[in-house]
């Protein structure tokens, strides 16, 4: 994600993920939260981006917007560039 990618509009309130914190089905969100994490709260430090972490749970990112608008995007089977992309895909929808 370049620095731009991670600049949310004010339309987006909340990033939340979900995953496993063991499970191999979610290394890869674990690989992209590492990483991406500190620069996205960076360059959003209002918007709450939280992390959610059970056992077995399969790996989704959900978007809330204005006015409780909510989207969910699950992130299975993903690797860290696709979920990057699914996860930059959320942001911008939160201009429409």
């Amino acid at each position: 994600m370049s620095a731009g990618k991670y600049v949310f509009t004010q339309a987006l309130k909340e990033l939340r993920f979900h995953h496993c914190q063991t499970s191999e089905h979610s290394n890869a969100i674990r690989s992209f939260l590492t990483r991406a994490y500190p620069t996205m709260k960076h360059h959003n430090p209002h918007t709450p981006i939280m992390i959610r972490e059970a056992l077995d749970v399969q790996p989704r990112v959900f978007a809330r917007y204005e006015f409780g608008r909510e989207k969910m995007a699950d992130l299975r089977g993903m690797d860290d560039k696709a979920i990057e992309d699914k996860v930059t895909g959320l942001v911008k929808d939160a201009a429409q």
